[in-house]
């Protein structure tokens, strides 16, 4: 009697087990069907703005070649002093001038030539300083280029236009990107017969470009004549918005 008592209240533990089980199966969708469904709209927002640079960056240097390599590296260092001088008399300040790099290489004889017996071996030397230099008036520019290449700089290097207040430009780039956002959010919206909710989520891509968009009229002086142009910059912004029932 007693081992078939406990094989009943065995048998009832495990009937209200299952019990408990399956209503909890049956109340989870239940529940979920009893919320509202959330709906949402997601949106890409871009500004964009074509500005005239109002700066430019240029990356010169000095080469040499001598047989020896004190005298290549001290050609290049009178020259590059003539040209940091020439720079500072036309009123480019020190902030504005940052030596990149200064190398040394060795020249090698071509493999197999007739001078070198066949054996490749150092037949000099080659020396060379890159400056960068940021010219802020940019009426002047084709005359700075020319006068640091009377001055000794042998190498050019490229020339990079750019606006100094980049920090600003971010900024109304940001907001056009955002009132972007919310035109598009609203016209789809009204469309679905709804109405705009709170932003649920906003997702900052950040800016982009600053390359050339078009050709402004050529800044000619007496020397060099530069082309600035315009720049493209943009912005872009991924906003969430929950949308709601028309009042």
């Amino acid at each position: 009697m007693l081992k078939r008592s406990k094989g009943v209240c065995f048998m009832k533990t495990k009937t209200f087990l299952a019990a408990v089980l399956a209503a909890g199966l049956m109340a989870g969708p239940l529940a979920a069907a009893d919320e509202p469904l959330r709906r949402e709209v997601t949106v890409t927002g871009q500004g964009q703005i074509e500005i005239a640079p109002d700066q430019a960056v240029i990356s010169l240097g000095v080469t040499h070649h001598a047989e020896e390599a004190s005298l290549a590296m001290r050609q290049v260092s009178s020259d590059m002093t003539e040209v940091i001088s020439a720079l500072r008399a036309l009123g480019i300040e020190g902030g504005d001038l940052q030596t990149s790099q200064i190398s040394l290489n060795p020249i090698w004889s071509k493999s197999g030539s007739y001078d070198s017996g066949g054996d490749r071996r150092i037949t000099g030397f080659s020396a060379s300083n890159t400056l960068m230099l940021r010219v802020r008036d940019l009426d002047r520019l084709g005359g700075v280029l020319d006068h640091v290449l009377q001055a000794g700089a042998n190498q050019f290097q490229g020339l990079r236009f750019s606006v100094s207040d980049q920090s600003a430009l971010d900024e109304q780039l940001r907001n056009r990107a955002m009132e972007d956002a919310f035109k598009k959010a609203v016209d789809l919206a009204t469309a679905a017969g709804l109405e705009l909710g709170p932003v649920r989520l906003i997702t900052d891509h950040g800016a982009g470009g600053g390359r050339p968009a078009m050709a402004m009229e050529m800044m000619r002086s007496s020397a060099m004549p530069v082309e600035a142009g315009e720049l493209e910059f943009s912005y872009s912004v991924q906003v969430v918005f929950d949308l709601i029932e028309p009042e």
